[in-house]
């Protein structure tokens, strides 16, 4: 027969105290923020904003917290636009009687299939205000599709 153990939620790494969770440093709370409401799928992934203006594509991919010179590389092969970065963060604090020190560090990554006959040469990226923006002109052939209306029924 099985030994049946004594279980309190009190006392399993699992359960805190109430005023526990007011110790946590702020990244602490936001990587469980983070991990409780955000997608489980976009781990470790870009998020971009795509669109046509006036005949040239833009790709906006939001990265704030990185340095542009040595954290961002954007590359094209094979038709498909390659952004991926890697960000490092520090934090120290330290009082009379205590030192603390955090860090968090990760790679993210994204890939955007472009149109044919996109030159490379043609494709420029600049980085403001946390946000990298990729521009490239459409070839003639490449407009943007035409929009249609869609009439919304209610059920």
């Amino acid at each position: 027969m099985a030994d049946l153990l004594k279980w309190s939620p009190l006392e399993t790494s699992r359960w805190t105290a109430p005023f526990e969770m007011l110790r946590r440093g702020p990244f602490e709370l936001l990587d469980s923020m983070e991990r409780m409401f955000g997608p489980v799928s976009e781990a470790g992934s870009i998020r971009v904003e795509e669109f046509v203006d006036d005949k040239t594509l833009v790709v906006r991919a939001d990265m704030p917290g990185v340095d542009p010179d040595k954290d961002i590389d954007v590359s094209v092969s094979d038709g498909v636009l390659h952004i991926s970065a890697q960000r490092q963060e520090k934090t120290e604090q330290k009082d009379k009687d205590r030192y603390r020190s955090e860090f968090r560090y990760g790679s993210f990554s994204r890939d955007i299939p472009i149109p044919e006959g996109v030159k490379d040469e043609d494709i420029k990226a600049s980085y403001k205000d946390g946000v990298l923006e990729v521009r490239t002109p459409l070839p003639d052939g490449a407009d943007a599709p035409a929009k249609k209306k869609l009439q919304i029924t209610r059920s």
